[in-house]
């Protein structure tokens, strides 16, 4: 599958659920309080001059904006979600560009930090972009990612891939969504041999678990934003979501939560 073909995929989608990502993870929270955006404003604490690359609906930058006196970009492929974020009054004084990171539109030397909450691992040649990265960032500068680690095992996300699987091994070719970003992205070894050859240090690597519990429709709806359901017919969305909350409901905790997580990578490596 062409980079090309990804990219219109994603462009479709997203036209649709322009906030579909920081709806699923905004309320989300590691075991100290923390959502994985504000875990990655830490990782760029101190710079001023900070890229957001796949920048969506512009939560991350808005929490990013909370420092004084930072610079903000964001360039994103949906014209839609970059909508979103240009309605976040915190984000008036950001600039926000429609663009591919494989070809960034800012000179060399440009920011002091770039930050991505799950959009790296969904780049096709990841390899330019990685490159474009570098080009834009000043040395000593600071590249921090989160990306999907997979399910907690045992919680309802579980129980949803397990639903899941069957109705996708059934669905035809058509209603299949491309193959998307590059698998070298999910393991810290596979990271460090894209960004090492573009100029960074080792991988800084740290997963952790991220609490998505709550009540079962709102689960249901942070689950199911997954890129594979996108292109499923309506019948077939309804019936998995009848019997992801039938299912659901044995998981209930004693106040009706229904326990939920997801496990990210928090990746981050300095430009030498």
């Amino acid at each position: 599958m062409t980079t090309t073909a990804q990219e219109a995929f994603l462009r479709a989608f997203h036209a649709e659920q322009p906030a579909v990502t920081a709806d699923a993870f905004g309320g989300g929270r590691a075991a100290d309080g923390r959502s994985s955006y504000e875990i990655l404003c830490e990782r760029v604490a101190g710079s001023r001059r900070v890229l957001d690359l796949g920048c969506g609906d512009g939560l991350l930058m808005e929490l990013l904006a909370r420092t004084d006196g930072r610079r903000i970009t964001g360039v994103d492929l949906s014209p839609e979600a970059l909508a979103l974020a240009r309605c976040r009054p915190a984000l008036a004084g950001a600039t926000l560009r429609e663009s591919r990171a494989q070809d960034l539109p800012f000179a060399d030397d440009s920011f002091d930090a770039c930050v991505s909450h799950m959009a790296l691992m969904l780049m096709g040649d990841v390899d330019q972009v990685v490159a474009e990265v570098a080009r834009v960032l000043a040395p000593g500068s600071t590249l921090a990612c989160v990306m999907g680690g997979g399910a907690v095992g045992g919680e309802a996300y579980g129980l949803f891939l397990g639903l899941l699987r069957p109705v996708l091994d059934g669905t035809p070719a058509a209603q299949r969504i491309p193959a998307l970003g590059d698998k070298r992205t999910r393991s810290r070894d596979g990271l460090d041999s894209i960004l090492g050859p573009a100029g960074f240090t080792p991988v800084d690597w740290e997963t952790v678990p991220i609490d998505l519990s709550g009540p079962a429709e709102q689960v249901w709806s942070a689950v199911s934003g997954v890129y594979d359901v996108g292109p499923l017919d309506p019948p077939t969305v309804a019936s998995l979501r009848e019997t992801f909350l039938a299912g659901a409901k044995e998981l209930a905790l004693p106040d009706g939560r229904i326990p939920c997580g997801m496990k990210v990578h928090v990746a981050t490596a300095r430009l030498r």
